[in-house]
């Protein structure tokens, strides 16, 4: 099974995707949790669609105007579109700042530098249907590992207060943290 397979079969990751595509900023994925989230649950036996998101992150890359009164504009199209979805958009051309990394060239890049391989994904309705971005590819994510990425394996801190902080063990007691 591959993330554009379990994208493709859940209704709710559907819907999302096609109000971002229709409303959301040019080129704009949806990344991270909901994402993760739904394959865990997945394999865990558990139906996706049972537990609400906490938001949805929708992310793109504009270096010509980063600034969050344009991602609160977005947020709210969307809202417009599906009030009862949790929307969260940041551009990443400004991420970088926050995250003390060089500026990101693009949002691969920035999606690269986020906390743990199982969550450095992405995906977006496109031409030819469902895309995937995962600069680490899908195989921590469909080994339920939770694994630094590069730019956090010298310091795991934000991912290991991300599983705490958010349950994960308890929501997926078969979940293994690495931290090579």
């Amino acid at each position: 099974m591959t993330l554009a397979q379990v994208v493709a079969r859940e209704p709710h990751l559907m819907r999302a995707l096609s109000a971002v595509a229709a409303h959301g900023p040019p080129g704009a994925w949806i990344g991270a949790g909901l994402l993760r989230n739904a394959v865990w649950d997945r394999l865990s036996g558990r139906d996706p669609a049972e537990m609400p998101p906490a938001d949805i992150d929708v992310v793109f890359h504009d270096p010509t105007d980063a600034t969050a009164a344009r991602d609160a504009a977005y947020e709210q199209d969307l809202r417009a579109t599906a009030r009862d979805l949790p929307w969260s958009v940041t551009n990443q051309a400004r991420m970088h700042g926050r995250n003390g990394h060089a500026p990101y060239a693009d949002v691969e890049d920035a999606i690269a530098h986020w906390p743990e391989t199982a969550t450095a994904i992405a995906a977006r309705l496109g031409p030819a249907g469902i895309e995937i971005l995962a600069p680490w590819g899908e195989a921590d994510l469909f080994a339920r590992v939770a694994r630094p990425t590069p730019a956090h394996r010298a310091d795991p801190a934000a991912m290991l207060a991300r599983i705490a902080a958010k349950g994960w063990i308890v929501r997926w007691p078969t979940l293994r943290v690495r931290l090579d």
